[in-house]
This record gives C-alpha cells, structure tokens and sequence, in this order.
C-alpha cells in the first residue's frame, strides 16, 4: 500500500443527521473526504458536511439533493444508503400503509438513491455502495415483519447489483449492525435491555464508531474485492443467519 494521502472523495449519505448514519458521515469527515448527508429538513448534519434536504420517497427531491452534493463536492464516488423507518406492529394488527410506508422508505427508497448515483460511478468505472441493512434483516424480530422484510430485501438487491455492475469497479455491500448505543436503545426499559444483552455473545451494545469504521472500510481500496457481501456488526447476534 502507498503511504500517499487518498485524494478526497465525493461521499453521500442518506440520512446522515443522527444516530448510525451520522456517525459515519463524522468518520469519513476524519478521513478527509468530502462529505453530503440528506435529512428530511435539510438540516441537522455533522460539522463539515454538506447537509440537503431529501426524502427517498421523493424521487425530485432526490434529484435536487444529488444535483447539490455533485455541485459542491463533484460526482458520488461513495454512497451509503442509511435513510430508514421503523413502524413497529404485530402482523395481525398492522395495516397495509405501515408495511408499504417501510418498505417504500427502506427498500424502495434505497432503489431511487442507488439508481440516481451510480450513472458517475459507471463513467469513472469505480464506485462504493453500502447498504445499511440490519441484524433483524437476518435474525427476524416479533413485530417488524415490515422492517425485516425491507433490510434483507436489501441482501437480494446488493447482490444482483454486483452481478450487474461488478465488471465495472463498482461495489455493492450490506452491513448489518446490531444493537447500536443511541438515543433510541437508551430510552428502552433495563428489563428490556437486559434481555438483549442476555442474547448478544459480546454482552454490550455497539457504539456507532464501530459501525461507522466497518462501513469506512468497505468504502475503501481495501475492500476493492469485497463485494455482495452481508458484514454483520452484532457482537454475535446472528451468527449463522
């Protein structure tokens, strides 16, 4: 490997303002990279990042947000599809919209992103797409059968992406974290977050820096050989899903 300093990249990140997402955007800014997060109100991101408003259900509002980010800081050369939602009920009381509001999101809303950036990723015959999926996408969880159909419906995609596009330079991966330390597992009861620690092999939850190095990793000339894969970060969740 060269001891070279890697020429900053053009990286954009779909919802990029808070928790797993925005920890990536803030280590690939302590890369040196050029950096573009979306969020719903087009503010919120990390310091030195370029932040646009975006929702992946929109696919003008899409346009605009990539029009801006190839406009600062040149074409995607990375992209890391993180935009996702939760609508959390069991099958027998969940209705239609809170299933295909998830997958239109998380799923679908991948699709538009993904379809959007890699035109300049084929003409620079290189490019780094990772999907953040989740160990529910593998594991399964009682109450998200929205949610876990649309993060492993994001395994099939990354793969028949590579199938397309891997003669191209252009990888396709999916990272699969666990249970993350933020905002959203500290609001969980001690009795709940007991029993998750009780099921993870590593006995704690991940900080979002581990997740955010693993997907500055597949992003880079290291993983140029790594593609359509599933990285789990799950402490040993899933092992073996």
């Amino acid at each position: 490997m060269s001891d070279a300093t890697p020429e900053p990249r053009s990286v954009l990140i779909t919802g990029g303002n808070r928790g797993i997402g925005r920890s990536i955007a803030e280590e690939f800014l302590r890369r040196g990279d050029k950096v573009t997060v979306t969020s719903r109100s087009g503010e919120g991101g990390p310091e030195g990042a370029l932040t646009v408003a975006a929702d992946v259900t929109d696919g003008e509002s899409l346009d605009a947000a990539i029009k801006a980010a190839e406009a600062e800081h040149g074409p995607i050369e990375v992209l890391i599809a993180n935009a996702g939602i939760t609508d959390d009920q069991l099958l027998m009381r969940m209705s239609d919209d809170a299933f295909e509001s998830v997958l239109d999101t998380n799923l679908t809303g991948t699709f538009r992103t993904v379809k959007r950036v890699i035109r300049s990723m084929i003409r620079k015959k290189k490019g780094r797409i990772v999907l953040i999926s989740s160990v529910v996408g593998l594991y399964g969880s009682p109450g998200q059968v929205n949610y876990a159909a649309s993060k492993s419906g994001l395994i099939g995609f990354a793969r028949a992406l590579t199938r397309e596009l891997g003669s191209r330079g252009i990888t396709a991966n999916v990272l699969a974290p666990g249970y993350i330390d933020t905002e959203m597992t500290q609001s969980l009861s001690e009795d709940l977050q007991a029993t998750y620690l009780k099921a993870i092999p590593a006995g704690r939850f991940a900080d979002p820096d581990e997740v955010a190095r693993v997907a500055a990793f597949l992003a880079g000339d290291d993983a140029a050989y790594v593609s359509g894969a599933v990285i789990p970060v799950d402490g040993g969740l899933g092992m073996g899903h």
